[in-house]
């Protein structure tokens, strides 16, 4: 029997390192935020999202995700549009690629999201990657190059490490490489039995 794991957490917390390395370890991974990205592209969506949004979010046929994102970002309610729209095409994808990996006994999806878009309802076990708000704050700065007030409203958008963490089974608090892999491992070690 396969197991679901969700793997979340927020902006900077460092998910995405540790979904790098749980990949590294032969286990199958599923990116929401990628395979999203991907799907943005589709015709499907492009269609859906111009038809929502109008012309100007979409630049020689493909999504302008910043335009896209200036208009959604500050408005929670055509946020919850956009995400009405994106959410149920990458559950669609995500079903079709567990189908792929059902022999594998743990399956992750790493999802910023997962509490949010309401995702979490599909796995059997919650892992949250935390890290001080201040730590998270400079890794998105220096990662994305950008500015402080960027990063908090993106922060404000997301559930808070509290939120996500008394809907957890397991918590990763990431302040180190190793003493995060040391976290991990432990975890995997538990799921696998």
């Amino acid at each position: 029997m396969t197991k679901i794991i969700g793997l979340t957490g927020g902006i900077g917390s460092g998910k995405t390192m540790v979904a790098e390395y749980i990949k590294s370890l032969k286990i199958p991974v599923y990116i929401a935020d990628d395979e999203a990205r991907k799907l943005m592209n589709t015709s499907r969506i492009i269609k859906a999202v111009t038809d929502a949004f109008g012309k100007e979010v979409v630049i020689k046929g493909i999504l302008n995700r910043e335009t896209l994102a200036q208009i959604v970002f500050n408005n929670p309610e055509k946020l919850q549009k956009l995400n009405s729209i994106v959410h149920p095409e990458v559950k669609k994808h995500f079903d079709n690629w567990v189908q792929k990996h059902k022999n594998s006994p743990l399956l992750f999806k790493e999802a910023s999201i997962l509490f949010e878009s309401g995702s979490y309802k599909y796995c059997d076990v919650i892992v949250t990657v935390t890290a001080p708000v201040e730590t998270r704050l400079q890794r998105v700065i220096n990662r994305d190059k950008t500015d402080r007030e960027s990063v908090l409203k993106r922060m404000e958008n997301q559930w808070t490490d509290e939120q996500r963490i008394a809907k957890s089974d397991y918590v990763i608090h990431n302040l180190s490489f190793d003493d995060t892999k040391k976290q991990v491992n432990e975890i995997l070690k538990l799921l696998k039995n």
